[in-house]
């Protein structure tokens, strides 16, 4: 199965990359919870648009990329008290949670194969 993540830089959005450290043991745990809390919350705030995780292969880091409409969308998130109860169960699982917005401001897909190619 083949996952991508879409990024549109044709519009403006808020690009929400939060790197979490957790401990190998509780990696799937806090993916669970940050999955949990994406369908349950998350996906239903103003502003929304998208979120992935990544969970690395030495089981000490999972990364949420996600994309909000803008910038005050996802400050009025992190106000909001049903999404905090969630932030603050992923706070007691990880280490370290390191939330940084973005602008993306390039993006990369492979080269099309050439047409000419015999």
């Amino acid at each position: 199965m083949t996952v991508t993540v879409q990024v549109d830089t044709t519009r403006p959005v808020a690009t929400l990359i939060n790197v979490f450290t957790v401990s190998p043991d509780r990696q799937d745990e806090l993916l669970e919870l940050l999955v949990r809390a994406t369908e349950e919350t998350m996906k239903r705030q103003p502003g929304f648009v998208r979120a992935n995780f990544h969970a690395s292969l030495d089981g000490e880091r999972v990364i949420n990329y996600a994309q909000w409409e803008t910038e005050e969308h996802y400050h009025a998130m992190l106000a909001n008290p049903e999404a905090r109860v969630h932030m603050d169960q992923a706070e007691k699982i990880a280490t370290n949670v390191q939330p940084r917005l973005f602008k993306v401001r390039s993006t990369h897909l492979p080269a099309a194969p050439d047409a000419g190619a015999a």
